[in-house]
């Protein structure tokens, strides 16, 4: 059985080259989810794919705080390099708690508690996101191997729950800067990401 249903597809051009925008419903709750498709995805080799979370801060604002714009932007770039790939956009802001308790998370942060404490805090996980939604969407378009661009194990651990076959883990690291240090470290340290020694 589904969780999300494919509802829309239409040819986007970008600055870094032509994409297929594919829309999804997500069944159990209504949100929107988007996969970006460019190449032919369909023949039997490994397909280069971004799982990438909604940030408004990070992928429209240029916040500092995080490195997701940074991430969304190289995704794409190595995806446009390869001529072939996808990368999906999936609506679950600030590791799933939505835009407004991200918020109040920051402010959180703002008097020293990190990204993973906040979250806890607020009467959270420390990350609320479904990967289920994901794997449902690359089945969809036909995606069974991937090499997935991230630096999170968990990423990892719940694509291969959900039959996608992870063969390679194409690292991600960008847009390090003194702003986000410390998210970084938390990334690292709290959420076991594999990320460099700051």
């Amino acid at each position: 059985m589904h969780k999300v249903e494919k509802v829309a597809e239409a040819s986007l051009p970008t600055i870094f080259g032509l994409f297929k925008m594919v829309g999804f419903s997500d069944l159990t709750n209504q949100k929107e989810h988007v996969a970006l498709v460019m190449g032919d995805i369909s023949t039997p080799e490994p397909v280069l794919m971004r799982l990438h979370s909604e940030c408004l801060t990070g992928d429209t604002l240029f916040s500092l705080k995080c490195d997701c714009g940074f991430q969304l932007e190289y995704a794409l770039s190595k995806i446009a390099e390869e001529k072939r790939g996808v990368l999906l956009y999936v609506r679950q802001e600030g590791r799933g708690i939505g835009l407004l308790n991200k918020i109040k998370a920051y402010s959180l942060q703002d008097q020293g508690l990190d990204t993973y404490d906040a979250n806890v805090q607020l009467g959270f996980k420390p990350d609320e996101r479904d990967y289920d939604i994901c794997a449902d969407m690359l089945q969809q378009l036909g995606v069974s191997k991937v090499r997935l661009l991230t630096n999170n194990p968990d990423k990892i651990e719940k694509l291969r729950n959900c039959s996608i076959e992870v063969v390679e883990r194409v690292p991600i690291e960008v847009g390090r800067n003194k702003y986000n240090i410390n998210y970084l470290n938390t990334k690292r340290e709290k959420f076991k990401h594999m990320l460099s020694q700051l």
